[in-house]
C-alpha cells in the first residue's frame, strides 16, 4: 500500500485530499505544518508528498529542500495559489516532480500522484538540480534583466517555450508576449508583420495596421528562426535594437518601442556571417545573453518524465482515461535517439493517445520509425576510400572539426561544450590543447 504525505495549513483540503487517496488504496499521512512535516518524514518512508508551497512556519520549498537530505528519493507535488512561473521554477529547482495550481482538479493531482508513484518506482527521482544542470535557474537568472537574449539548439528543442518562460519570469509579465516565425514570411510580409503600416502605404492598406514591435510594447517579442531574415530586414531590425524607434511603411514619424527581444535560430550564425549572409554588427546585438537547449538525445533522463507530462496533457484533452505507459513502450520511447527532439516525442505521445484503447499505452501505438533503434556504428557516415588510408590523420580532423564547432556554436564556452560532445571538461581540454585547437 503506497504511503502519502498531505501538507496543507487549511485542514479542509488535507481531509478531501484524505478521503480521495484513502479510496485508491493508500495508507494517507496528514500534517498541517512544514515543520510537523519534516517528523513524519523522518520517522516514515513515505511514497510520495502533496505538499502546499505557502504556509506559515516552513515553506513547501523549504520542506522539500529539507526533505531531500535524508529522503532524496521521494518525489513531492507542490500545490500553489499562485499560478505564476518564479513559483514553477523555484519548485522545479529544488527537485519538486510537478505541481498543481489552486483550484485544481482531484483527477488531475490523482494522474501525477500515479505517475511519481510509477517514477518512484522506475527510477530514482532527480535529487536537486544544481545551475550547470538545467536551464531553468539560467532562465530565473536571465529573466531579471532586459537584455537581448538568444536562444540556441537544434529544431524541435523547446526554444519558444524558454522564450516565454523568460517573458514569463521577468518584470513584463504582465504585458504582452508577441511572436513570429521570421522563415514564415517574404521580406516585404514580415516587415509589415513587425513594424506594421499606415493606410495607403502600398494597395490594399485600406486602414492602419500595428505591427507587433508595437503590439508588444512593454512586453517582450520573441523572434523565431532570425537566421532565416534577410540582409535588407537584418538593418532594420539592427536599427530598432540601436535606436528603440522604428517607423511604419508609409509612416513619416518614429514610434518610441520598449520591447525585450528574444531570438532563436537552429543555424549556425558564425559561419553564416562568414558567408556574408548574417551581419556581424547584429549577431553581437542579438547575442548579449545566450541560452542553449540541449537536444533530447543528449538528456535521455528527460525522456520519461516529457512522455508522461505529454501523456497527461493529450489523455485529459482527449477525456480519456490512459493514465501509464507499459514497460515495453517505455524502453522503445527511451532507446530511440529522437533527431526531431521534445516536438517529435510530443507528436509521438499525441498519435499514441489518440489511438490508444486500454488503460497504457502499447508499443503498437508507437510509429514504425521509433521502434526502429539505429546506433551511430549502424550509420552510413563516410565511406573507405580506396588504397591506402591514414586513419589516424583523418579521425584527428573530423575530431578537431566537431570540437571547434561545438566551440564556435557555445560560444566558446568549453563546459557546454564539454555537454555537447558528452566530454568531461577535462577531457576537452586535453583535446583542445593536443590538437592545438584555438579557442
Amino acid at each position: 500500500m503506497p504511503k502519502i504525505l498531505v501538507v496543507d495549513d487549511e485542514p479542509n483540503i488535507t481531509e478531501i485530499l484524505e478521503i480521495a487517496f484513502q479510496d485508491d488504496g493508500m495508507d494517507v499521512f496528514k500534517s498541517g505544518s512544514g515543520k510537523d512535516a519534516l517528523k513524519i518524514l523522518r520517522k516514515q518512508e513515505i511514497d510520495v508528498v502533496v505538499s502546499d508551497i505557502m504556509m506559515p512556519d516552513l515553506s513547501g520549498v523549504d520542506l522539500l529542500s529539507e526533505a531531500k537530505q535524508f529522503a532524496p528519493n521521494t518525489p513531492f507535488i507542490m500545490i500553489t495559489a499562485f499560478a505564476s512561473t518564479e513559483t514553477a521554477i523555484e519548485a522545479l529547482q529544488h527537485g519538486a516532480y510537478d505541481y498543481v495550481t489552486k483550484p485544481f482538479g482531484m483527477e488531475e493531482l490523482r494522474s501525477i500522484v500515479h505517475q511519481a508513484l510509477e517514477t518512484r518506482n522506475t527510477r530514482k527521482v532527480k535529487p536537486a538540480i544544481t545551475p550547470d544542470e538545467t536551464v531553468y535557474r539560467t532562465i530565473g537568472t536571465v529573466a531579471m534583466g532586459d537584455s537581448t537574449t538568444r536562444i540556441t539548439g537544434e529544431s524541435g528543442t523547446g526554444q519558444a517555450l524558454v522564450a516565454r518562460a523568460v517573458h514569463e519570469a521577468s518584470h513584463r509579465r504582465e504585458k504582452p508576449f508577441v511572436s513570429i516565425n521570421c522563415s514564415a514570411f517574404p521580406e516585404t510580409l514580415l516587415e509589415s508583420e513587425l513594424f506594421g503600416y499606415m493606410k495607403g502605404a502600398f494597395t490594399g492598406a485600406t486602414t492602419n495596421k500595428k505591427g507587433l514591435f508595437e503590439a508588444a510594447g512593454g512586453g517582450s517579442i520573441f523572434l523565431d528562426e532570425i537566421g532565416d531574415m534577410t540582409p535588407a530586414m537584418q538593418v532594420k531590425l539592427l536599427r530598432v535594437l540601436q535606436e528603440r524607434s522604428f517607423r511604419p511603411l508609409g509612416g513619416n514619424e518614429e514610434i518610441s518601442v520598449d520591447v525585450r527581444v528574444i531570438a532563436a535560430t537552429n543555424q549556425d550564425l558564425q559561419t553564416r556571417i562568414a558567408d556574408c549572409l548574417f551581419r556581424e554588427d547584429l549577431y553581437y546585438r542579438i547575442a548579449v545573453i545566450n541560452i542553449h537547449m540541449p537536444a533530447l538525445r543528449e538528456r535521455a533522463e528527460d525522456i520519461r518524465l516529457l512522455a508522461f507530462y505529454f501523456l497527461r496533457h493529450y489523455a485529459e484533452k482527449a477525456g480519456k482515461s490512459i493514465s501509464g505507459i507499459s514497460p515495453e513502450a517505455l524502453q522503445i520511447l527511451e532507446s530511440y535517439d529522437w533527431p526531431g527532439n521534445v516536438r517529435q516525442l510530443e507528436n509521438t505521445i499525441e498519435r499514441a493517445v489518440a489511438l490508444e484503447t486500454t488503460q497504457a499505452i502499447q508499443p503498437e501505438r508507437l510509429p514504425d520509425t521509433v521502434h526502429k533503434r539505429t546506433s551511430p556504428l549502424e550509420r552510413e557516415i563516410f565511406s573507405l576510400p580506396e588504397g591506402p588510408f591514414d586513419l589516424e590523420n583523418f579521425l584527428s580532423e573530423v575530431e578537431t572539426s566537431l570540437i571547434g564547432q561545438a566551440l564556435q556554436q557555445s560560444d566558446g564556452n568549453q563546459t557546454l561544450t564539454a555537454r555537447r560532445l558528452m566530454l568531461t571538461k577535462g577531457s576537452l581540454r586535453h583535446k583542445i590543447q593536443s590538437l592545438q585547437i584555438k579557442t
